[in-house]
């Protein structure tokens, strides 16, 4: 953000995207106080009709900003404020008005936006082309650390990684339970908090629980059919199967492949899930082999998808949190350390793919996540607890040996080294790029 202020120097206007309840408000207004004189903030949830009519005549600038600033109390200084559209998807013409107002330039402005990019949101206004757009996610496991005020320990992973080194089976026992408690309470703010004030995983549950109902509704308001929200609400249970896709008519009726697409489009463009999609050619590019009719979708938040793997059943009966605290999370809960992969690899600025491959028996081989790093691919494959074997990144690496650089089996252990594959313990990823 500051990056684009001194850089933009108001030329254009940056729009904040992410899923409800990440922090986008709480984060722009700190910003605002921190970074500018005085701000103005127009909150679209709840802003009143006097606020609206406001952006319907900007037929002169002068009139316009005098108009605010009486409506708003502040007074406005070129070049030192910042006027804020919070929650900007819910009064397009706002966002319409950007065009003109950074044509004035006197002002810096920033928006914030969820499922910003649905069609009937946006189908009457010309979108501003002068915007520049940040994705806003979930908490990554540093920032969850620094809440919890320990600034050492992705210090300590960062060294252990440069210089390939573990830490012994004792402090790998420890830095897993700190990761587990991560992904019991998941990155979403206020559950963070919730924690931070409680260390109550209960009352942080009911906390998880209020958003999935928030984005049940978000769900139900743009797609009335309910399709969005019953494909929502089977991720925990289609990943549970080990299927190598995910299955739509498993959760809705069968369904036109266009309508499919658009409620896919629309799922993933609201940020509350990341989808990754079956590369049928994997070569660097890995998008362009993309097929859009297979692909695996994960929660964006795997505390939240913790509590929605049991949606049905209370606190007390929801198993993953007794057995991530107990460090017995048996194979077939494993599909939660995938989701957790899911996140941290999209956090990190990735996007999404897996490949599966026929063994001479006609039983898939699977890679569980691909990463294009520079001209090469680095396969990823995942392990909710000690290992055995990497088998499919074996034969992946045997089918494709040009195209590979570095491979990964992320486990539960600590870090080591089986000839070329790395065994990394998942609380590395989170410096895995700093590499």
């Amino acid at each position: 953000m500051l990056e684009w202020k001194h850089e933009s120097n108001g030329k254009t206007a940056l729009l904040i995207e992410g899923a409800r309840r990440v922090g986008k408000s709480t984060l722009v207004r700190q910003f605002a106080k921190n970074e500018y004189k005085t701000f103005a903030l127009f909150d679209f949830s709840k802003a009143s009709e006097e606020e609206k009519k406001l952006f319907n005549d900007l037929s002169d600038m002068d009139y316009f900003f005098n108009r605010l600033r009486l409506l708003k109390g502040i007074a406005l200084y070129e070049r030192e404020t910042v006027i804020v559209f919070d929650e900007v998807q819910m009064y397009p013409t706002a966002r319409q008005a950007i065009k003109a107002l950074v044509e004035d330039g006197r002002y810096d402005y920033i928006e914030t936006g969820s499922l910003i990019s649905i069609h009937k949101n946006v189908r009457n206004i010309i979108i501003p082309s002068e915007e520049e757009t940040l994705e806003m996610y979930p908490m990554d496991y540093e920032e969850f650390m620094w809440a919890l005020g320990d600034e050492g320990t992705i210090d300590l992973l960062r060294e252990a990684w440069q210089k390939q080194r573990g830490f012994g089976d004792a402090v790998n026992r420890k830095l897993m339970r700190d990761f587990r408690l991560y992904m019991l309470v998941g990155g979403m703010p206020q559950a963070v908090s919730k924690y931070i004030d409680t260390k109550n995983l209960a009352a942080v549950d009911k906390v998880k629980r209020d958003i999935i109902r928030l984005y049940r509704n978000d769900f139900q308001k743009i797609d009335k059919t309910g399709k969005a929200m019953a494909l929502f609400m089977a991720i925990p249970s289609q990943l549970a199967t080990n299927a190598n896709r995910f299955h739509p008519s498993v959760a809705i009726d069968k369904t036109r492949a266009e309508q499919l697409d658009n409620l896919i489009f629309m799922m993933q463009d609201s940020k509350t899930v990341n989808v990754c999609y079956h590369a049928n050619d994997p070569n660097v590019g890995l998008g362009l082999s993309a097929n859009r009719a297979a692909y695996k979708m994960f929660i964006a938040d795997t505390g939240l998808f913790v509590t929605l793997a049991f949606w049905d059943k209370s606190f007390t009966n929801n198993i993953i949190y007794q057995k991530l605290l107990n460090d017995s999370l048996s194979v077939n809960l494993g599909y939660v350390y995938e989701n957790v992969v899911a996140q941290m690899l999209v956090a990190a600025g990735n996007n999404l793919f897996y490949y599966t491959f026929p063994d001479a028996n006609k039983h898939n081989y699977e890679v569980d996540f691909l990463l294009s790093v520079g001209a090469k691919l680095c396969p990823i494959e995942v392990k909710s607890e000690g290992y055995k074997s990497h088998r499919s990144i074996d034969e992946f690496c045997k089918k494709f040996s040009s195209r590979v650089s570095s491979r990964y089996l992320v486990y539960t252990k600590d870090l080591r080294h089986d000839k070329e594959t790395t065994m990394l313990p998942i609380y590395m990823l989170a410096v895995l790029n700093d590499k």
